[in-house]
């Protein structure tokens, strides 16, 4: 990292302009340190070719391989002549093209036998990849002349470097080699003892021997050595800044009996879980020294609210269950906006209610869920479940709350839709439709379709009725239906039995979407939100269940649940700030927008109860007062706010970046709590930590606690937020089976995929059963679609390979598909077993049984589509098989394998790939395969990404600093690192003896990483 002027030299002076002007403007590489900090890619061996299978397409490669055939050809009615050279590996062939004049160097040179390394753009050609007039230099020497040189070339590993266009690896080692001797002058950062104690080689010789290794143990020896330094130096600048930290004066503020959190706590109608537990120990323990504390807190915070795992939760492709929520799932949110799931929080079982609506539709959730709710008389309100309970009837004994409709959304479930929406609605109002169900496909569409499928249901069996409108005689499920597409447009609907099986259906839809397009002549539609707003009748205790909560990366927080039923999750450190209140401090909550700050402050309150309430009348003694502080704020509102902050009245503030303005004084701010801290800098923290004075003017730096509901890889933790100490919440549900996952490799080894049959018949055998999963349906349609778009996986997100990729053209080969697998497991490894097809383009009776048959034990093996993803719960299923799994995307993987291991029994998944397996394709699978929890997914999500960009380089315009360091594969290397460079800042915090580190920590730390340190 570190090193003296030689190395701080401009590679202009040693290799000239022209070359230092394209190493500086393609690799951003200007001095002569810059270079040598330039790794290697790879290395290639003379005796080992580099395959030719594996090349990546768009991609600029350097391969060794031997010439197989050369031939001129002639084009443009002989004028223009081309040479094709073929070349050979073993593994594949790569052809390559030299054009005009620049064809008789290579056509001398390019022999048939004649090795060489070759380097340019992969592109493909008449379906063939190949390299167009690549640079190339050859191996083989004439053994008379240059024995010498044959020998000394013999056993050398050359360097392949990460090259551009314009620079070649081989020139870029050239380039190298002239520097290289500056290696010498390299100043060693790490600490004598340190490199003793742990076997390391100085740097010099690690520079000289990741450039130029003799053997495959220098060049260990050197990775090992270079990763070392990254690690160190790092941890280094992220201990002092932890030792400063820890420098600050602060008031400790301990925990006091008969408070206002023990009168919290007395409040609670559930205990805490034991995850919970142990974070809020964390925190009052840190809290109580006289050091400010640091701490970020991952994970959903404070009480977990929870709906059952079979509820349902609206996607963009209709209702998934709640227990298919991982991080990363797209979800709907109130306003018809899309946002992402960031968090899911299993909380075991528990207690479990029913909301049942004036409509009749049913949603169940916790005692702690929160409802977006409104009365007339108190406006908009978040209740939790317990409190609806509680207050359900007004004084005139009707029930007083109602829940707003959410915004009625496109849909798009995937599935096929053959017929036209509204002869379709026709023919199943006249009752002409067999089974008359409203296909699937059908409810999971876009709005016009949804409402043209009213519109003809309605036409052919409804009439107009005074405010609604209603549909006779349906039979029940179809009533259904029919109210669920209503709810699904923004209104309402009631079904109401009338005789033998039939229903009635009353419903009112907003003017933009009116019921009828040729029968309702008399209808008008209703005026007025209210119309729309359905009642909360009753709240009925259902029993205990598994539910878990899950965070939504959107300001509202909200997302709609059954039924259409706007809901909503919010995050609180709550116990935390009423600690602080108690040992006589105030507590600041600083919320990225105005909404969540409205919201944070509405859950607060509500859940603090009397106890928020600290001066009012009517308020508990203990209690204290709870502000809200925001830009948008009346005059007055603010005025006393700020009043009550200097006074100390308000134990508790909650706001945006108003907080931070000069003119907010506290009376003795004791804990900034920051909620979702990527979305502040540094700067934001800092001026609100800087208001910790008390009333007589001394310093106190008040205790720190930031939190995200994003799961963040440990390592990240220790890199990017390494100034703050970690606490985790991350409970995994109860009753879940474990799931052993592994990755097939069955091109390169036939008989695991053997293997992977006999573990299915060996679970049917055990009374269990099993799924196979394909990314393709394979009736003629979807040939049809796969020969002209030809989707790398059946058109499902997050593919992995696309038809343009290498891997892609080489199977020569659409994904595999259901219909074809099925039948060749039916008549060969699976024979004898009970096969059946699922998938999205079967009739909804017909999906259906094989459903129901499944579930009852009936059938042995289902081989389906990604259409198991939704909604498929059959516990005494234990096997999964995912074909061409490097097809589908991480999360969806990892939503499939969840299918499995949800009885007793323990899950098996397999993820078949023919993919190489140096792809990232397969590095990705093993990814998925080693890990279960959204914590580790996130990591497989960083990989994929460049490492540089930890550092956040991309953010602050500086390069990244870790070259060789990964974050996820070294975690041992920067948790040991972190360890000796807490030890070393503890007995030296100015690294006064350590010379070579600052000079090292002063490169690394230029201003803006420094600054960008600080933002973690």
């Amino acid at each position: 990292m570190g090193c003296v002027a030689a190395l701080d030299e401009p590679l202009k002076k040693i290799l000239g302009g022209t070359t230092a002007k394209v190493l500086a403007e393609h690799l951003d590489l200007h001095t002569v340190g810059d270079l040598l900090h330039h790794y290697p890619r790879r290395y290639a061996e003379r005796g080992e070719l580099t395959r030719l299978a594996d090349l990546p397409l768009d991609e600029h490669v350097t391969v060794v391989a031997q010439v197989a055939d050369a031939r001129v050809l002639t084009f443009n009615h002989g004028r223009g002549q081309r040479l094709e050279v073929t070349l050979t590996d073993g593994s594949g062939r790569l052809q390559l093209v030299f054009f005009g004049k620049g064809i008789h160097k290579p056509h001398k040179e390019l022999l048939p036998g004649k090795r060489a390394m070759f380097a340019g753009k992969v592109s493909v050609f008449n379906r063939k990849l190949q390299l167009a007039h690549p640079e190339y230099q050859l191996l083989d020497r004439d053994a008379d002349s240059e024995a010498g040189a044959v020998d000394a070339f013999a056993n050398q590993l050359m360097p392949i470097y990460p090259a551009c266009q314009q620079m070649a690896s081989w020139k870029l080692a050239k380039a190298v080699d002239a520097v290289l001797p500056s290696a010498q002058d390299a100043v060693d950062p790490l600490p004598a003892a340190l490199r003793e104690g742990r076997a390391l080689i100085p740097l010099p010789e690690a520079l000289l021997k990741i450039h130029r290794p003799a053997s495959k143990a220098d060049i260990a020896g050197a990775r090992a050595r270079l990763k070392w330094d990254e690690a160190f130096v790092l941890q280094v600048a992220l201990a002092r800044r932890r030792f400063a930290e820890t420098q600050l004066p602060a008031v400790a503020r301990a925990v006091t009996e008969g408070g206002i959190l023990d009168a919290f706590d007395a409040r609670l109608p559930f205990t805490l879980t034991d995850g919970q537990q142990k974070v809020s120990r964390e925190i009052f323990d840190d809290l109580a020294t006289e050091h400010p504390m640091h701490r970020l807190l991952q994970g959903e915070v404070g009480s977990g609210k929870a709906q059952p795992l079979d509820a349902l939760v609206l996607t963009p492709r209709g209702f998934r269950p709640m227990g298919e929520m991982a991080p990363g799932t797209e979800v709907v949110v109130p306003d018809g906006g899309i946002a992402l799931v960031d968090g899911v929080f299993p909380q075991g079982e528990r207690e479990v209610w029913r909301l049942v609506l004036s409509d009749g539709s049913r949603v169940e959730a916790d005692d702690e869920h929160l409802w977006i709710v409104g009365s007339r008389s108190t406006g908009e309100r978040v209740l939790t479940t317990r409190e609806l309970r509680a207050d359900l009837l007004g004084p005139d004994g009707r029930p007083q709350w109602s829940i707003a409709p959410a915004t009625p959304v496109d849909l798009e479930g995937g599935g096929d839709r053959p017929r036209d929406p509204y002869l379709l609605g026709l023919d199943l109002g006249g009752g002409g439709a067999h089974g008359r169900r409203v296909p699937d496909a059908c409810r999971n569409a876009p709005l016009k379709d949804r409402l043209a499928l009213v519109q003809g249901l309605m036409d052919a069996g409804g009439e107009p009725a005074e405010a609604t409108a209603v549909f006779r005689g349906a039979p029940a499920p179809l009533a259904g239906d029919l109210a669920w597409l209503v709810r699904s447009l923004g209104g309402c609907a009631r079904i109401t039995p009338v005789r033998d099986g039939a229903c009635r259906v009353h419903l009112a839809l907003p003017a933009a979407y009116p019921p009828f397009r040729e029968a309702g002549g008399g209808w008008a539609p209703p005026e007025g939100d209210d119309a729309f707003r359905r009642t909360v009748e009753a709240v009925e205790y259902v029993g205990r269940k598994p539910v878990q909560c899950i965070s939504v990366a959107h300001p509202s927080r909200a997302y709609v649940t059954d039924h259409f039923t706007v809901t909503h999750n919010t995050m609180v450190a709550l116990r935390a700030m009423l600690g602080v209140v108690d040992s006589g401090g105030q507590a600041a909550m600083l919320a990225p927008t105005e909404v969540l700050a409205q919201q944070h402050h509405r859950s607060v309150s509500e859940m603090m109860g009397e106890l928020a309430e600290g001066g009012m009348l009517g308020g508990s003694d203990q209690g204290t007062k709870v502000v809200l502080l925001t830009g948008s704020m009346g005059v007055a509102a603010r005025r006393q706010a700020l009043l009550d902050l200097v006074t100390g009245e308000a134990g508790i503030v909650i706001g945006t970046h108003a907080l931070i303005e000069d003119k907010v004084q506290f009376h003795d701010l004791g804990l900034v709590v920051v909620d979702e801290q990527h979305r502040f800098g540094v700067e934001q923290r800092d001026a609100l930590r800087g208001k910790g004075n008390n009333s007589q003017g001394e310093k106190r730096t008040p205790h720190l606690l930031v939190m995200t509901a994003t799961p963040i890889p440990r390592t990240v933790a220790m890199t990017v937020f390494g100034d703050l100490e970690t606490s985790v919440l991350d409970q995994l549900p109860a009753g879940r089976s474990p799931i052993a996952s592994h990755v097939v490799p069955a091109k390169d080894k036939p008989h695991f995929l053997a293997r992977a049959w006999e573990r299915v018949r060996e679970e049917v055998a055990a009374g269990h059963q099993a799924y196979v999963v394909c990314p393709r349906i394979g009736d003629d349609e979807d040939e049809v679609a796969a020969k002209g778009g030809k989707k790398g996986a059946a058109g499902a997100k997050g593919t992995a390979a696309t038809a343009s990729s290498p891997e892609d053209i080489a199977e020569k080969r659409p994904p595999l598909a259901v219909l074809d697998i099925a039948d060749q497991l039916a008549k060969g490894p699976l024979e004898g077993l009970r096969v059946a097809a699922l998938h999205g383009r079967m009739a909804p009776d017909d999906k259906d049984a094989v459903m129901r048959r499944f579930a009852a034990g009936e059938l042995d093996v289902l081989v389906a589509t990604t259409v198991i993803e939704v909604g498929v719960n059959v516990p005494n299923a234990t096997a999964m098989v995912i074909m061409d799994a490097d097809r589908f995307g991480v999360s969806q993987l990892h939503q499939l394998r969840g299918r499995v291991g949800r009885g007793s029994a323990p899950g098996l998944c397999l993820l078949v790939s023919e993919m190489p397996e140096a792809s990232p394709a397969r590095a990705r699978l093993a990814a998925v395969a080693a890990t279960l929890d959204g914590f580790e997914l996130s990591r497989i999500d960083l990989e994929q990404r460049r490492e540089g960009d930890v550092l956040g380089q991309a953010q602050s315009g500086v390069r990244s600093s870790l070259r060789m360091l990964a974050v996820i594969e070294d975690e041992e290397v920067i948790a040991e690192a972190r360890e000796e460079a807490t030890a070393v800042v503890a007995a030296d915090p100015e690294l006064t003896g350590y010379p070579e580190l600052r000079t090292a920590l002063s490169a690394l730390l230029d201003d803006e990483r420094e600054q960008y340190l600080d933002k973690g």
